[in-house]
């Protein structure tokens, strides 16, 4: 990109990864976004979507983008972090969430942008990337998760009782005897439940299972079924949409690979990732001809794994380069 009036401007800025802009953003169906954008104004376009689904964008978030290049725009999903109402699963569905991008997009005037998002987001990404392909100068993903019942079978079904038996011992005797021969079902229908004493525990037990699955050297690897305190947010919003296949027809994203032909894609991964493993982002990079794979040795799943952090932000100016 060719240096323009504006430059150096965010340098100048006393904090140069403060927003920009924020606000509440009406998308309709009774849905506000918290939306904001950090950066300089005519920097390199993007959007960075959070994962979960059901958490949200950090501070952090902002600092994988550099100031002086990008105009990012980051955003919390309908019923998540400051977006209201929050928790809302009303009228909350992939299909909404990709046309809330687009509504933000035409908001900023982009016609154009770079998708950034990882597990979850990197889904919403690909899905978004393949309903607007023309609207997407370049991917970088993290985590790759195409958002099937297969892949969460493989994680909590398959690779939990190989690597942590004891927890999933304790995942399923959480359950009664008569929930264990379906146990993602099972867990689904209790954390929707209306009933606090139904849903307090399964979303606790959820959610600290997941927690140790994603982290390379977790410091709790069995379930503390007495455990109280605050609920986590996101067990809720992931059994909405992991007991409706993500609101996606089966295997979608994979068979729907060739729209992303002409998008060039970086997919970062780690090498140990139990949540979502490497051969995901093989599998998907092998139908996206322009895409590459960049693993990253001795990390797990989470963006502050050694190595993964430094290599989205790597990914994301090296993406930058080619525009």
């Amino acid at each position: 990109m060719a240096p323009d009036a504006d430059a150096g401007k965010a340098a100048r800025r006393s904090d140069p990864f403060a927003p920009l802009t924020s606000e509440l953003l009406d998308v309709g169906d009774d849905h506000n976004l918290y939306v904001e954008s950090v950066g300089r104004e005519g920097g390199i376009p993007a959007v960075y979507l959070h994962g979960g689904p059901g958490s949200g964008c950090q501070p952090d978030h902002r600092r994988l983008f550099d100031p002086e290049r990008f105009h990012a725009v980051l955003f919390d999903q309908r019923g998540c972090g400051r977006s209201r109402p929050k928790g809302s699963r009303d009228h909350n569905t992939t299909q909404h969430l990709i046309a809330d991008m687009e509504k933000i997009r035409e908001r900023f005037g982009f016609a154009r942008w770079m998708v950034v998002g990882g597990s979850w987001g990197a889904t919403l990404a690909l899905a978004y990337a393949q309903a607007h392909p023309e609207r997407v100068s370049g991917l970088v993903l993290r985590a790759t998760f195409l958002g099937t019942s297969e892949e969460l079978e493989d994680v909590f079904l398959r690779a939990l009782p190989r690597f942590y038996p004891g927890l999933s011992d304790d995942f399923l005797n959480f359950l009664p005897e008569n929930e264990r021969a379906a146990p993602l079902a099972a867990y689904y229908r209790r954390i929707l439940d209306s009933d606090v004493a139904v849903h307090a525990p399964a979303a606790r037990a959820w959610h600290d299972t997941e927690r140790t699955l994603s982290e390379h050297t977790p410091k709790q690897t069995r379930l503390d079924l007495k455990a109280s305190g605050a609920l986590p947010a996101t067990p809720f919003m992931e059994a909405h949409y992991f007991a409706n296949d993500c609101f996606m027809r089966p295997h979608q994203l994979m068979d729907e690979a060739g729209k992303l032909a002409g998008i060039p894609g970086l997919l970062v991964q780690g090498r140990y990732d139990l949540l979502c493993p490497p051969a995901t982002s093989h599998a998907l990079a092998a139908r996206w001809p322009g895409s590459e794979v960049r693993i990253v040795d001795g990390a797990g799943h989470i963006l502050y794994d050694p190595g993964i952090r430094n290599a989205v932000m790597k990914a994301i100016a090296d993406l930058a380069a080619k525009s």
